[in-house]
């Protein structure tokens, strides 16, 4: 269904088409929302908030409606157009808030923050994703190198990375550029505003393990955080929600390795001396009450 436009010339959100069309639809079939909740195990009024918008909903509901409804994947496909608008949306209001932070505590599962990458390992990062051609590559992996002079000068947020150690085994193709990017980790861990430390694997289980985790300190003294998988991203403003994150943030944190220990990890990774038997076993129990630099500076 083509967009149209509205009363203000504008064309509607990607949100607002699916959920349109999602309306359209059922009312097509001359389907009430208890027909259709009975059909795909979801509430009368949980369909009601997907056709107004204020829901986005998920695949396996809009699959769903795509069966009952005859439609081939069609509202799937728009729901993927609008995921795309949505995390676009909430991480252009993300990036507005870290350039005004005041400090920055950031968890990564799995790959390397995009402020501590090089600009190879971006570049093959947004090209496993198959994230647009190959110039629309170069642009988002030059933005992303590009956002890293927050790292620096006298406005630079008090930085607290976690990196879990799947971070660091989860090499680049090309070693050379692996080794690159390891000293890029040395490097950013020296930077007199940045903390620095990895999850050991012998930790366990932890809360927050195949999501990243990022809480900042605005300078009114109020806190958001955004959490991100691989395909979403959320940002988090409710004060409760926000103070559980800081938490679980907190949590990962005292069970890392101090920066000492985590950048000698680092450099056994890049002499290859570092075996497949862990970071703890290596090292010996970490805890943050070495960590020092940023220890009780940081809110």
């Amino acid at each position: 269904m083509p967009a149209r436009k509205s009363g203000h010339g504008r064309r509607p959100s990607a949100r607002l088409v699916l959920a349109a069309e999602a309306a359209r639809l059922r009312k097509r079939s001359g389907r009430s929302l208890e027909e259709l909740a009975a059909g795909t195990a979801c509430e009368a009024a949980y369909l009601r908030q997907l056709e107004s918008g204020e829901r986005l909903g998920t695949p396996a509901v809009f699959a769903a409606l795509d069966a009952m409804y005859g439609t081939g994947g069609h509202l799937v496909e728009l729901w993927e157009l609008a995921r795309d608008t949505v995390f676009r949306e909430r991480f252009r209001r993300f990036m507005e808030l870290e350039r005004r932070a005041v400090a920055r505590h950031e968890y990564a599962a799995a790959t390397v923050p995009g402020l501590f990458q090089t600009e190879e390992y971006a570049r093959e990062q947004l090209r496993t994703a198959r994230l647009g051609n190959e110039q629309e590559l170069e642009e988002q992996a030059a933005a992303r190198v590009g956002r890293q002079g927050l790292l620096v000068g006298d406005t630079a947020p008090r930085f607290v990375a976690v990196l879990d150690e799947a971070v660091l085994r989860r090499r680049l193709r090309d070693p050379a550029s692996w080794r690159r990017q390891l000293q890029r980790l040395l490097d950013v861990s020296r930077l007199p505003r940045v903390s620095l430390q990895v999850l050991p694997f012998a930790s366990g289980l932890q809360h927050l393990l195949g999501s990243s985790l990022t809480v900042l300190w605005m300078p009114d003294g109020s806190t958001v955080a955004y959490t991100e998988g691989a395909w979403s991203g959320e940002l988090v403003e409710e004060g409760d929600d926000v103070d559980r994150l800081r938490l679980s943030c907190d949590v990962l944190r005292d069970s890392a390795l101090p920066p000492d220990r985590s950048a000698a990890f680092v450099r056994r990774l890049m002499d290859g001396t570092e075996g497949a038997g862990g970071a703890e076993d290596a090292e010996g129990a970490g805890g943050a009450e070495e960590a020092g630099g940023l220890e009780g500076e940081a809110p």
